[in-house]
């Protein structure tokens, strides 16, 4: 349960700052620093479901392929800048457990089958639920292939900007949440998404300032690649609280006085 006042916070790609994003590594020290949850991508690649982000090789592995035309072990055998291989997603969900909250952002085509069955097969031999899994992804095309496929999963709505409609597009999905670019997030939107009775998350926050903003329209949380500013900034928030139920408890014993 959330303490009023606090933001949900999402490990965007594990914790950046302490191994190359996405890997098993940086998923293992986001899950040390006690967050909420943790933010992975994946793509289809050969029918394997593999944990990366961008679409090309270059920024974090050398070359310019495309990952939908690599083959899968190529891809494996490539080593990221921490050392570490590019994880499947299976790994991911043995990794994080029951632990957190897991989002699974669904990038390129043809993963929403195969998400589905993955955590199928994890949930039945794990012993564990669904609640804890949430998959998003800018395709709402695969998100309405998951809500058939696996009702179970939550849904979140990725928008890279702001609908005509607002949040009208989530209810089709029975969408969980919206998450909303920082760089168009609108309290408007917040509040329709609110009105609908969807949560609203904002990527990717990284400065107390936005931190504040995002705060004061009504988002429920934040994807970011700072975990220890959502922390202090909960932490604060938290003993703020305490203090206002500190002073009305005080001031409730000496009228009753």
């Amino acid at each position: 349960m959330q303490t009023p006042g606090t933001l949900f916070c999402f490990a965007h790609r594990g914790y950046r700052q302490r191994a190359t994003e996405n890997t098993l590594g940086a998923i293992a020290h986001a899950l040390e620093f006690d967050v909420d949850g943790i933010e992975i991508d994946i793509w289809n690649i050969g029918g394997q479901l593999l944990v990366k982000h961008d679409r090309r090789l270059g920024r974090l592995i050398a070359g310019s392929e495309l990952l939908t035309d690599m083959c899968p072990e190529t891809l494996r055998e490539k080593l990221l800048p921490c050392g570490a291989n590019v994880p499947t997603l299976r790994e991911v969900l043995e990794l994080v457990g029951n632990n957190v909250q897991l989002n699974i952002e669904l990038k390129g085509p043809g993963c929403a089958a195969l998400v589905a069955r993955e955590l199928e097969s994890y949930v039945r031999d794990s012993g564990s639920g669904f609640e804890q899994y949430l998959i998003s992804s800018f395709d709402h095309r695969q998100l309405h292939e998951c809500l058939q496929l696996i009702p179970e999963v939550r849904r979140g709505v990725l928008l890279a900007g702001i609908p005509l409609d607002l949040a009208a597009c989530a209810e089709p999905l029975q969408a969980y949440s919206m998450h909303l670019n920082l760089d168009f997030v609108d309290a408007e939107l917040i509040a329709d998404g609110r009105r609908r009775g969807l949560r609203n998350y904002v990527f990717t926050v990284n400065n107390i300032a936005d931190l504040q903003l995002v705060a004061a329209m009504g988002a429920d949380g934040v994807f970011t690649d700072e975990p220890q500013l959502i922390m202090d900034y909960n932490a604060a928030k938290t003993a703020e609280l305490l203090l206002q139920q500190a002073q009305v408890t005080g001031g409730d014993s000496q009228r009753s006085t």
